[in-house]
């Protein structure tokens, strides 16, 4: 009875040695991550003239280059006054590069360089839109194809997706023709038509066009991330992310057959109670979370630069990583960073109220963290919905995730680097696309892959995207110009 005491004493020694060593570990791991972010000067701001090109821009936002999956030429008129609306707003690049039609309606550009040595780059964008959601119409402050230009903003559908991207690659072009640069290394624009339903048309085609050509790109830009203002807790810097990776895209079909018949003698077992179980399981059996590659990597880069607990946790994934995945698991935005998830997206299953129906089919789609596979994905579906009675396939679009682009690349530390200097007040770091962009048709002719828009915005403004009242402010879009013409001076000069 003595010894108990003793014991209890012991036991509490050990665990608070246990608690400072664990907070003295914390400490250190919190203190000892230095910034990442590159030290460099600031550029003055080159002078832009922000009226006319909004005013370009906003023109271009008329044509309705609504894309269809099932119609190609749905809007041919719409992409070819688009077209001719590019040839004519920007003259002394057309003078100086090689324009080409791929797929009838995408747009390759090449401003040929003077060092043949040299690797090529690419510019990417694409002059699509998705459509206005049907009976929201009337919610839009300006008409959603009326390009207005009110309060400092352009309005309208693909002011921001992508025509704003688009519109700023040329202006930064045009402007360097006219003042007569000439690249060193070649430079590739490409524009794409059916971004919105996929890009196998448009961007695969120009990729597969550039492959026989025995072309190897250095690195290309396509849209992606943003400069996100206030849209990261306990930083309160602007961040800006630059996408070295992007999910896989696998839509999976799946199909359950049962003995048609009449509802007044059901079996136990029918295709729709078959299926419904199936996708039950599936939602209840996601993939896991991981925090590794990109994602892991932004972490690292944005913890010294964050304040308070955030600044703890991110320093200290050995010890606070599940309490991160537990808060990452409650947002939709959040999670789809750290997992592969799983979307029921279509389900389809008989046609009248007293038949049983021999066949109920769905459509599940899962957007693939770098590391999954669609193979990996297919075993998962199997293993988890276990009934040999329904198939699984895949659809012929479906893609792999594309390859990871090194932050150590050469390529990543100039991006870093101009966005530093255009942008001086916002940190820098690499992470993951979780949406598709049309780069991913691209992984076999680029070794550097990077998908950022240089745009800031707000948590309000990203429900703007592919929703009501798309707009661009005229004040970002010039600093868009700004970038791109930088990068072009820097990469190609």
């Amino acid at each position: 009875m003595r010894r108990l005491p003793r014991i209890v004493r012991n036991v509490v020694l050990l665990v608070l040695v246990a608690i400072i060593a664990v907070l003295a570990i914390v400490a250190f791991n919190t203190q000892r991550q230095g910034s990442r972010q590159l030290q460099v000067t600031a550029l003055p701001k080159v002078s832009i003239d922000g009226e006319a090109a909004a005013n370009r821009l906003a023109a271009a936002v008329r044509f309705r280059t609504i894309s269809s999956y099932d119609d190609p030429e749905q809007n041919a008129n719409a992409f070819a006054g688009l077209k001719a609306h590019i040839e004519a707003s920007f003259p002394a690049f057309h003078a100086a590069a090689k324009q080409e039609v791929v797929a009838g309606h995408s747009l390759l550009y090449t401003w040929q360089g003077s060092d043949p040595a040299a690797k090529p780059i690419a510019l990417l964008a694409h002059q699509d839109v998705v459509p206005i959601a049907p009976g929201t119409e009337g919610d839009w402050s300006e008409p959603p194809f009326s390009g207005s230009i009110k309060d400092g903003f352009i309005w309208g559908r693909g002011a921001w997706d992508d025509k704003g991207n688009l519109y700023a690659m040329l202006e930064a072009a045009e402007a360097l023709a006219k003042a007569g640069f000439k690249p060193k290394r070649t430079v590739y624009f490409a524009f794409g038509h059916d971004e919105e339903v996929s890009g196998t048309r448009g961007a695969k085609a120009i990729a597969a066009l550039l492959a026989s050509r025995n072309v190897r790109l250095d690195f290309l830009i396509d849209e992606g991330l943003l400069i996100s203002e206030g849209g990261i807790k306990g930083l309160t810097k602007p961040a800006a992310l630059v996408g070295v990776a992007e999910k896989g895209y696998a839509t999976l079909l799946l199909k359950a057959k049962a003995t048609p018949g009449h509802s007044s003698m059901p079996p136990h077992d029918t295709a729709i109670g078959m299926m419904s179980a199936a996708l039950a399981k599936l939602e209840a059996n996601r993939l896991p979370m991981r925090i590794d590659g990109a994602v892991g990597e932004m972490f690292a880069t944005l913890a010294p630069e964050m304040t308070g607990f955030n600044r703890v946790a991110l320093s200290n994934l050995w010890l606070f990583r599940p309490l991160l995945l537990r808060e990452f698991e409650k947002s939709g935005v959040t999670e789809a960073m750290v997992r592969t998830t799983t979307a029921l997206t279509i389900f389809n299953a008989g046609d009248k109220d007293n038949v049983l129906p021999g066949v109920a089919s769905a459509t599940v789609n899962f957007r693939l963290l770098p590391g999954d596979t669609q193979g990996s994905v297919i075993e998962h579906v199997t293993r988890t919905i276990a009934n040999d009675r329904i198939t699984i396939d895949p659809v012929p679009s479906n893609t792999e995730p594309p390859p990871v682009t090194s932050s150590a690349s050469p390529s990543y530390q100039l991006m870093n680097r101009t966005i530093r200097e255009v942008f001086p007040d916002a940190v820098v770091a690499p992470s993951l696309m979780v949406g598709g962009t049309d780069s991913r048709h691209y992984g076999g002719v680029a070794d550097h892959i990077f998908r950022f828009s240089p745009l800031r915005a707000t948590n309000e403004d990203l429900k703007r995207f592919h929703g009501t009242n798309e707009r661009l402010s005229i004040d970002g879009y010039a600093d868009m110009i700004r970038f791109y013409r930088r990068l072009l001076e820097a990469s190609a000069g």
